[in-house]
C-alpha cells in the first residue's frame, strides 16, 4: 500500500515528502509533479505569497533515468521565502528570540489548541505546520499517485461549484469539457456568469478585509468496479475519500455523489436503478460521453450500468463503475486582514488577533489539493486490489480482472 509522510514549516528552509509503496517501472517526471504544484498556486483571491513562491520539487530518491525503482521517493520543495526567516525559523540556539513572539490566537486556526496541547508559548510554533503551506506536499504525492492511474485509464479532475454562496448552474459537459474549461479559469469554474459573481463577491470581501469559502467538486473516470470493500469500516473507498479531504486544512464538509440531498428524498428519487448492455466494440468509452454537475450518471461503456450516477460512484464502500463525485466545502480563511476579537494567552486581555500574510479566497487551490488526496486513496485501493511489485505486474492483474468482469 501507499504510505506517505510530509515535513516542513511555511517559513522553514524546505518541504519534504516520503512516498512509499509505489511499483516499479512508473514513469515518473519532475515536470508531471511541477504542473499540479503550478495549478495549486493559482486562483483569483490568492494572496501575496503566491508571487512570492515558485514551487518546484527536486526529487531526491527512488527515481532513476524517469522510472521508479520501487524503492521509497523523496521530494523536496524549497521555501523562497526562507531568506527573510533564517534567523527566526533557524534550528539553532543562538538565534533563540529572534523574531516577535505571537500570543494573540487567530478565531477558526490551530493556534489556541494547538499552542495549549503542546506547551508552547509562542503560537508560530504551531501556525508553521498548521499552515496549509503543507499541502503543497501533498500535492507533489497526489501528482506520483495519478501518474500511476492514468497507466490504467483513471483521470481525475477538480472544478469550483460554489464560492460565497454564488453557485454554478447545471451543466451538461463531459469530463474533458469539465477539465478544459476549469483550467482556463480563473476560479476553476466552468460557469461564465457564475465566475464574475464570484470575482466581484471576492472584491468586495478583500475591500472589506475579510475572505470567502466556497465548494469544490472532484470526479474521478475509469474506475473499475470493485475498489474497496464493505467488510471493513475503514477500507470502505467514501470513508477513505472522505477522510482524506476532510484532512485538508479549512475542510468542514464532505459529501460523496447526491450527498446531503439524498436525505430530503424519497428512496426512488435517490437509489439507482441497475442496467445492462451486451459488450460491443462500438460502445465509447465512459470518459467520452455526458456528465452533468448534479451527479446524473454516465452512459454505459458495456455490461452493468445506471442512467443516474446519485450514488457517486460508489456503493456499499465499493467502486461501482461509474465516475467517482465527491464535493468538499471550504470554511473561509481564518487569518482576517481585519482581525476578530481574541484573547493574550498571557496576560489574557482581549486584543484584536494577530494578523499573518492569507488569501482572500483559495477554493480554487483547495479543489487541486483535493485531486492529490482521492488520487492517493484511489491509488492505494488500487493497488491493494492489483498490486504487484512492478507496473507489469499490476497490468497483467488488472487485464485479467477486466477480462473477468467483461463475462460475468
Amino acid at each position: 500500500m501507499i504510505r506517505y509522510l510530509t515535513a516542513g514549516e511555511s517559513h522553514g528552509s524546505s518541504l519534504t515528502a516520503i512516498l512509499e509503496g509505489i511499483p516499479a517501472g512508473l514513469s515518473v517526471k519532475e515536470d508531471d509533479i511541477n504542473f499540479d504544484l503550478a495549478r495549486r498556486q493559482i486562483g483569483y483571491g490568492r494572496g501575496l505569497r503566491m508571487g512570492i513562491e515558485k514551487d518546484i520539487v527536486n526529487i531526491t530518491s527512488g527515481v532513476r533515468w524517469g522510472k521508479t525503482m520501487g524503492s521509497p521517493i523523496s521530494m523536496v520543495i524549497q521555501n523562497k521565502d526562507w531568506e527573510k526567516w533564517q534567523a527566526e525559523m533557524s534550528i539553532s540556539t543562538q538565534h533563540e528570540g529572534k523574531g516577535i513572539r505571537l500570543n494573540r490566537p487567530r478565531p477558526g486556526h490551530a493556534d489556541l489548541a494547538g499552542a495549549i496541547k503542546y506547551n508552547q508559548r509562542d503560537i508560530r510554533n504551531i501556525l508553521e505546520r498548521a499552515s496549509a503551506r503543507e499541502t503543497a506536499c501533498r500535492v507533489a504525492v497526489g501528482a506520483v499517485a495519478k501518474c500511476l492511474l492514468k497507466e490504467f485509464g483513471i483521470k481525475i479532475i477538480s472544478h469550483v461549484t460554489e464560492i460565497g454562496g454564488i453557485g454554478i448552474s447545471t451543466q451538461n459537459l463531459t469530463p474533458e469539457d469539465v477539465y478544459g474549461r476549469a483550467e482556463v479559469s480563473e476560479l476553476r469554474c466552468i460557469d461564465d456568469n457564475a465566475e464574475r459573481e464570484m470575482k466581484a463577491k471576492i472584491d468586495e470581501a478583500k475591500v472589506g478585509g475579510d475572505s470567502l469559502g466556497g465548494v469544490f467538486e472532484i470526479v474521478v473516470t475509469g474506475v473499475p468496479v470493485g475498489l474497496g470493500t464493505y467488510a471493513q469500516w475503514d477500507k470502505k473507498l467514501d470513508g477513505r475519500i472522505a477522510y482524506a479531504l476532510m484532512s485538508i486544512q479549512a475542510i468542514k464538509g464532505v459529501e460523496i455523489g447526491l450527498g446531503f440531498e439524498s436525505a430530503r428524498r424519497w428512496g426512488s428519487q435517490v437509489h439507482d436503478e441497475i442496467y445492462y448492455k451486451s459488450p460491443s466494440r462500438d460502445d465509447k468509452g465512459l470518459s467520452e460521453v455526458p456528465f452533468d454537475t448534479e451527479a446524473q450518471g454516465s452512459k454505459p461503456k458495456e455490461g452493468f450500468y445506471r442512467k443516474t450516477n446519485n450514488a457517486g460512484g460508489i456503493e456499499g464502500g465499493i467502486s461501482n463503475g461509474e465516475h467517482i463525485i465527491a464535493r468538499a466545502a471550504m470554511k473561509p480563511i481564518p487569518t482576517l486582514p481585519k482581525p476578530l476579537k481574541s484573547v493574550d494567552i498571557d496576560t489574557k486581555e482581549s486584543f484584536n488577533a494577530s494578523v499573518e500574510r492569507s488569501d482572500t479566497c483559495a477554493v480554487a487551490a483547495a479543489g487541486v489539493i483535493g485531486e492529490a488526496v482521492v488520487a492517493i486513496e484511489i491509488a492505494n485501493t488500487f493497488l491493494e486490489k492489483f498490486g504487484g511489485d512492478s507496473v507489469e505486474e499490476i497490468r497483467r492483474n488488472y487485464e485479467g480482472y477486466l477480462n473477468y468482469i467483461k463475462n460475468y
